[in-house]
Order: C-alpha cells, then structure tokens, then sequence
C-alpha cells in the first residue's frame, strides 16, 4: 500500500512535469487545468505522507517538533487506553445490563438439559475431580483427616448427642420394634433349650438332692420360664416392657445430664478410639476413600457419575421451567460480575497500560503501523485525489474571476 500511495505521488510529479513543460512550450488552455491539478495532488500527497509519518517516526530522520507521536506518547496512549476500556466496559453498569439482558441462566439451563450436554460437564467434572485426587498427597490428606476430624470427635461429646437420640426413637415409639424382637428371640432361646435349662438346675441342686425332684423343679422352673417370655412376647402392656421403657427414658436423661454416666460414655469413647482396628481404620480411610472416587470417576456407567449426570440434567431442566431460578442465578452472575468489576478493574485496566510501557518505542510503532497502515495509505491516496481537484477548482475559478 505504500507503494501504491508513492505511485499516486510519482503520477502526479509525472504529470506535473510533462503539462508543465507542455504549457511553457504553447500548449492548449487545457495543459495549464491539469497541471494545476497535478501540482495540487502533489502538495496533498505530501501533506498527507507527513502526516501519516509523522505519527510512527521522525519525518525523513528529521527530529521535527510534534512527530514520532506513537513513539514517544505510547505510555499516554497505554494509560488513555486503559482508562476508556475501564470506564466504558469494566464499569458497573454496563457489565450487569449486558449480563441481565443475556439471560444466561436460561441458556446455561437450556444447555444443560441435554444428556449429552450434561454427561460431557460430568465428565469434565470427572477429570478435575481426578487430577485434584491425583495431586493431593496421601501423608499429607491423612494428617489432615487425623487433625481434623479425629479431634473433633475426641472434642464432641457423645453422651448428650446419644441421649437426645435416644429420647427421640422413645417418643416415636421406633425402641419397640427392637423390644419385640428381643422377645421373640428370648422366647425363641426359651423353647428351644430345655436341656439347657434341667442341666443348669441340676448343677445348681445340692449333691444330696434327689434327681427325680431336680427334674421336677426344672420342669417347673422351665415352664415358668417360657409361660414369662410368652406373657413377654404377647402383651404389649407387660410390666417388663414398661419397665425397659421407664429404664431407657431414664438412662437417656442420664447419658445428657447425669455427670458420671457422661464420664463413663466418654471412657468408652477414648478406649475406643485407641482401639488398634479403629486406628487403622482411620489411618486407611483416606486411602479407601480415593480409591472409590478414582473408580467412580473414571467409570462413565457408575452409579456416582450416572447420578451426577441426572442431577445436572434435572436442575438445568429447572432453570429453563423455574422464573424464580432464573432470576435468582441470573442476579448471582451479576452480582459476582460486579464485585469482580468494583474490586479487580484497576487491576484488570492496568494490565494494558503496563504491557504498553514495557513494549519498545519502534517496536509498538510498528505493531500499530501492520495494524492499521493500510488505512493510513488510502488517506495518502485520498489526500493526492482531493488535492488534485482542489487544485483543478482553484485554478478554475481563478482564471474564471481573473479572465
């Protein structure tokens, strides 16, 4: 382009040159209207090549005042920059209506609806959650498990919480599906260990007893016994029962506000937290936990995955039909956009500026000539087209005003 633009330059002086000389040597009227016009374009041309020069360099090496303006102005030109991108785009305003008015929670909804949309942010999901896996490290993940949560359940603890559970399954009346099942097995154990019960009898009975009446006392000790478990099992108003539940109650207040029992559980609590199988539960618990989050991730049909993926289709399904969704995620994405604007522009605008003065002087000149040169040439062509008409209409008129 620049050398289109010299070549309109070197026209002109051409054509200057021959009508010129055709004119002193008695050429028609019309030789001197185009050498005005030729000597107009020429004056434009050059008019405009300086100033188009002047803006990346000096001129033809000359050191004239008000040229080289990219050059020795780029830190202004930086910081101008950077200023308008701030106040005209990183500011409040138009970063939240730009938002508002892009509806993303119903596009981002919309998007998300799709299986293969959802199975794909699973997946990717999947790949950060295994690389974050992969570069944690065991030791440390297992210092951490330790500190954290083993002190926090030594620090809890465990009577109250026990009690008040305790006293919850009592009013919901849940204790007395256990109860019966502790009947029934007892009468179960009864009825069926009648040898047991005789032999018992009979190792308790003096030496000097008869066996005949050992045997009718464990018979009748034995019928007793199961006629008691039957009564038991049977009625749920038996005193025993009543008195398992008064006993519970009792011992649920105990375990929140009796102080020895609340001891007591807490000796427990440390005797089995030293235990050495609840130790080394603890200490692979980090391993075991990695090892099932590596397998699920990494398998597309598991179970945590295909749960994901149903997870993430339904609640893109409830942005799309849900307003007040919308809205509400809609007014987070503008909201953090605004914090970010409000707390992070100056840092964000100052990264142009910055980068501008850590460019070289010829170097951003040159950058910016590639970019916009082009254009700049027209405007040399353009100045040797009007000069050369402004030329033509002011010799025209002149030799009109003065003829």
């Amino acid at each position: 382009m620049k050398i289109v633009a010299t070549g309109f330059l070197v026209g002109a002086a051409i054509v200057w040159i021959v009508f010129l000389v055709w004119e002193r040597n008695g050429g028609p009227a019309f030789t001197g209207f185009v050498r005005a016009a030729a000597e107009a374009g020429m004056v434009g041309a050059f008019a405009d090549w300086f100033a188009v020069t002047a803006l990346f360099r000096h001129p033809l090496g000359l050191k004239i005042p008000h040229t080289a303006i990219i050059p020795r102005k780029k830190d202004q030109l930086g910081e101008s920059l950077s200023d308008f991108v701030g106040e005209n785009f990183l500011s409040v305003p138009v970063v939240s209506d730009k938002l508002r008015s892009a509806r993303i929670a119903n596009r981002v909804g919309a998007w998300l609806s799709r299986q293969e949309n959802a199975e794909r942010v699973t997946a990717e999901a999947a790949t950060v959650v295994r690389g974050a896996v992969a570069v944690l490290r065991d030791d440390e993940v297992q210092a951490v498990i330790e500190q954290t949560v083993t002190r926090r359940v030594v620090a809890q603890q465990w009577g109250p919480p026990m009690g008040r559970l305790l006293e919850g399954v009592l009013d919901d009346g849940s204790h007395r599906k256990v109860v019966d099942l502790i009947c029934d097995r007892a009468y179960d154990w009864v009825r069926t260990n009648h040898d047991t019960v005789m032999a018992l009898v009979s190792k308790q009975a003096p030496s000097w007893s008869p066996r005949f009446v050992d045997g009718l006392i464990g018979d009748r000790l034995y019928a007793e016994a199961l006629s008691f478990a039957w009564a038991v099992k049977s009625d749920q108003d038996h005193p025993l029962r009543k008195a398992i539940d008064r006993f519970l109650t009792s011992f649920a207040g105990d375990l929140q506000h009796e102080p020895e029992t609340i001891a007591r559980v807490e000796a427990i609590k440390a005797q089995l937290l030293a235990h050495p199988d609840v130790q080394g539960l603890i200490s692979r618990a980090w391993a075991t936990g990695k090892a099932m989050i590596l397998d699920a991730a990494e398998d597309p049909s598991s179970e945590l995955r295909l749960r994901v993926t149903d997870g993430v289709t339904r609640f893109g399904q409830r942005m799309v039909l849900d307003e007040g969704l919308r809205e509400k995620v809609d007014s987070w994405v503008v909201d953090a956009a605004a914090y970010v604007v409000t707390r992070y522009a100056p840092e964000i605008t100052a990264l142009i500026s910055d980068t501008v003065k850590r460019w070289d002087g010829p170097e951003t000149s040159r950058k910016i000539e590639l970019q916009v040169g082009r254009d700049l040439q027209f405007i040399r062509i353009n100045g040797t087209v009007v000069g050369a008409l402004a030329g033509l209409i002011i010799y025209t008129v002149g030799e009109l005003v003065v003829g």
